[in-house]
């Protein structure tokens, strides 16, 4: 089923100095902005696992649950899977597709994060005739009419199917989708993903990395879908990089 997914490295904290106006869990004390999604669904490959996982967050207000909080969400409803992909199905998992439809047909009605790509880029990489676009088609059928967020992809590979050039091109096709569907909006994470974050493997991120995801995802659907107001006139909706201590992890 096309490129190998990569597993999660070993717990490791960066090194990242303490920011003002963070508080206690890395919060802000000033106000945040809030979301008009009080639900919303992310589904996401191992590139999310770190934001729910205890060894890495070991503050559980550290990880995305409590930060969709923070900006207002009242049912965040995590699906995550390593070496998930919108077409192509591991072995004893679903794709995207199946876990959308799968939602959809239960009732759910809310907002959606997607952060998928780095393994459907690897798969067409490795000879998948699904091109990039069609993959995201594909999900916005599902989806519908319903708000959403996609996630843009960033890694440090320089070659081969996880290669950098390769995301791109993935973040380009995301952007192009945007203009047949008026509720989709696109994070630019690879704007605000520091080097440093990255373990040795260049795809997977330290604790460091993964509390300021967390936090900018949080942050950007607030900016894509806010509480008061329409929605973000732009397509890509942009945060600035921040650098969190980690709770619970020593530096």
């Amino acid at each position: 089923s096309g490129g190998n997914p990569r597993h999660l490295g070993r717990k490791q904290a960066g090194s990242g100095g303490r920011v003002a106006g963070l508080g206690h869990g890395g919060h802000r004390r000033a106000a945040v902005p809030h979301t008009s999604c009080s639900s919303v669904v992310h589904i996401g490959d191992s590139t999310s696992e770190g934001l729910i996982s205890n060894n890495y967050l070991p503050d559980v207000r550290q990880q995305i649950p409590s930060q969709y909080r923070r900006v207002g969400v009242r049912h965040p409803i995590m699906e995550i899977a390593g070496g998930t992909s919108i077409v192509e199905t591991l072995q004893g998992g679903q794709n995207a597709q199946v876990v959308a439809s799968g939602l959809i047909h239960q009732g759910y009605r809310g907002c959606w994060v997607i952060a998928l790509g780095t393994n459907d880029v690897a798969d067409v990489y490795v000879g998948s005739r699904v091109t990039l676009a069609a993959r995201i088609e594909k999900m916005m059928a599902i989806i519908g009419r319903q708000p959403v967020l996609w996630v843009n992809v960033k890694t440090l590979d320089a070659s081969g199917p996880y290669a950098e050039s390769n995301m791109v091109k993935w973040n380009q096709a995301l952007v192009q989708a945007c203009r047949q569907h008026p509720n989709m909006r696109v994070y630019n994470w690879a704007a605000a993903a520091q080097n440093r974050w990255f373990i040795p493997d260049g795809i997977h991120y330290y604790s460091d990395g993964y509390a300021a995801r967390a936090h900018l995802i949080a942050n950007a659907l607030a900016e894509a879908f806010p509480r008061h107001g329409p929605p973000a006139r732009s397509c890509v909706v942009s945060t600035r990089s921040l650098s969190i201590p980690v709770l619970g992890v020593a530096h």
